[in-house]
Parts: C-alpha cells; sequence; structure tokens
C-alpha cells in the first residue's frame, strides 16, 4: 500500500534505519555498569500523575509523560528526585521518545503528536496524525530520518519526517503508512498496535499488537507486516512497550506484570524465548528504558482507580 498524506525521500532511507534512539541508548549504557547499591529501587513520582511512558538518554535522567493532563515529568536516576520539566495541555501524553538535540516526541493518544524541549517544556511543534477517528497515538521510536508512531485504534503507522540536522517537518507533512499483509485489525476501540523498535539489523520494524498478543515485523515502505516467528513462546498478551539492545527484546506485558526477553535473528524475522521477568514491585508496568544495566518501568497502575491521591513509581529491575 503506497503512503498518503504527504510526499518526501522516504524517512527509512538506508542511512535512516539506524536508528538514534539506538545511539542514544549506546551512550547511555556505555562505561562500567552502575553498582545497584545507592540507586534507589524504586523511584516515587508525583502522587495522581498516572505514568505510561518513559525515555532515557545519555544521562542519568528518565523523562514520563502522564495520561493525567499531560504533564512531563523528569527523574533523577541517582537520587530519586525529580520535578515537572513541562505543564501538560490537559490531554494524555502516553509514549515518548528522546533524541539527541533535547526533544522529547510525544504520543498523544487522540491529539495526535508533539515535539516537546526537554530543557525548557517549550513545545515546539504540535501534529495531528489523523483526521479520522478514533484514533489513539499511542508509542513513538526514532530513526535519523523520521519519527515513527503507532495508532492503537488504526491499523497504520504515521512518520514526521526529519530534515537536515534534525528539522522538524511542518504541519501538512505526516505520513501516514497503512499496515497490511498479516496485520488482522480487531474492530472498535481495542488497542491493537503498540510498543514499536526496529529490527535488529535495521531493515524494518517491529510492532507489538497487544489485542493478540503477536509480534510483527513491518516493512516500512509498503506497511506490510509478517508474524515474527517466536516459537514456543506464549503470546505476547497485553504486549506493550518494546525495547531493542543489541539483538536482545524486551518486551512489557503490562497486566502480566512481566518482561519477555528474546534474542532475534538479525533481520527479526524470528526469535527465541530466553527468560521472563517480574517483579513483588510491579503495578501494571507499560513500557521500559535501559540506563547501564538496569531496566526502568513506570507502573501505571491500571487496575487500580486513579485519584489525586494515588501514588505511581519507577521500579528498577537488573537486565
Amino acid at each position: 500500500m503506497a503512503p498518503t498524506h504527504g510526499s518526501f525521500a522516504h524517512p527509512l532511507s538506508r542511512r535512516g534505519l539506524l536508528t538514534a534512539g539506538a545511539v542514544a541508548a549506546g551512550a547511555a549504557l556505555a562505561g562500567p555498569p552502575a553498582a545497584a547499591a545507592g540507586r534507589p529501587a524504586v523511584i516515587p513520582l508525583p502522587d495522581g500523575f498516572r505514568p505510561e511512558g518513559i525515555t532515557i538518554g545519555g544521562g542519568p535522567y528518565a523523562y514520563l509523560g502522564s495520561l493525567g493532563d499531560g504533564s512531563i515529568y523528569r527523574a533523577d536516576l541517582r537520587t530519586g528526585a525529580g520535578r515537572i520539566v513541562s505543564t501538560g495541555p490537559g490531554t494524555p501524553s502516553v509514549g515518548l521518545k528522546l533524541d539527541d538535540r533535547g526533544r522529547l516526541f510525544v504520543a498523544g493518544r487522540g491529539e495526535g503528536a508533539r515535539v516537546v524541549d526537554a530543557r525548557s517544556g517549550e513545545i515546539l511543534a504540535s501534529y495531528v496524525l489523523s483526521t479520522t477517528t478514533p484514533t489513539f497515538a499511542n508509542d513513538v521510536f526514532l530513526t535519523p530520518g523520521a519519527a515513527w508512531f503507532t495508532d492503537s485504534f488504526r491499523p497504520a503507522l504515521y512518520a514526521l519526517p526529519l530534515g537536515r540536522h534534525g528539522r522538524l517537518p511542518g504541519a501538512d507533512d505526516v505520513v501516514t503508512i497503512p499496515l497490511g499483509g498479516a496485520w488482522s485489525q480487531v474492530p472498535g476501540e481495542v488497542v491493537n498496535a503498540n510498543g514499536i523498535t526496529r529490527t535488529p539489523d535495521g531493515s524494518a520494524l517491529l510492532v507489538v499488537q497487544s489485542g493478540v498478543g503477536a509480534l510483527h515485523r513491518v516493512d516500512p515502505r509498503t506497511g506490510i507486516t509478517e508474524l515474527v516467528d517466536l516459537g514456543d513462546a506464549a503470546p505476547l498478551t497485553n504486549g506493550d512497550g518494546l525495547l531493542l539492545i543489541g539483538r536482545t527484546l524486551y518486551v512489557v506485558q503490562n497486566r502480566q506484570n512481566a518482561v519477555d526477553v528474546f534474542t532475534l535473528a538479525a533481520d527479526g524475522r524470528s526469535g527465541v524465548f530466553r527468560r521472563r521477568i517480574t517483579d513483588p514491585a510491579f503495578d501494571v508496568p507499560t513500557t521500559v528504558a535501559a540506563h547501564r544495566d538496569r531496566l526502568y518501568l513506570p507502573n501505571a497502575r491500571f487496575t487500580t482507580t486513579p485519584t489525586p491521591g494515588t501514588t505511581y513509581d519507577i521500579v528498577s529491575v537488573p537486565k
């Protein structure tokens, strides 16, 4: 299926497949592993914050978005201290990723996407990803050529093509790529496409389909998908955030309070289950980011009715 809604040199050119997110992760993971001692295993968030997405750059800081008012919170991984760095627009912030220019690309559920300066909190740009409703911009993944967004209610990906030196596109330059091939959309307001990352060799994208527990390899030029062969591994029920480090894929399964770990083939067409990570402190974690030898997951607590006084936190576990 041909891309629609805007035209440009395709954002996933050969160069563009080497992800900015992977570069940032490499910087964050460089150097000797941090000792678990002295770094908090649980980092508190503001009461009532309702976290969902998390991203970590080269420094020891995590950024999280609020499903409540959309505010962005920065947490110091060394001390557990933090603060709101960007007051929300009153609409949800879901998945988010930090680029190497200090910009946060934020999925805004029904409001599309926005780009926020992580230092000043200023909103640099806002984008309508889909004019068809219902729509649910859920997660985002960065390459040097584009920011890619999933839509949990529509069988499509959206790309924000980035220009020279990371120049942001205009409001009308959003590219919609319909999903086809093995993709079978569950109708209604059911969470379909959720977490997104790339294959180890950078030749394609990987998208987890939450409602059916499937992992798809997606050709970014055509939107054609094929199911990733995970052998005898159980379905990725409630699959949410994805994190790729080298050939190791971490898949968060939110209501299972678990992270399944796979070793992928370079092209992402198959994978071998290695282990499951759980922790007594997990309370419906949604997404995952890494810093040195640790994984960090926000507890969304979807099984708890949110109130202004509901407590939330980030849980840290070994990789």
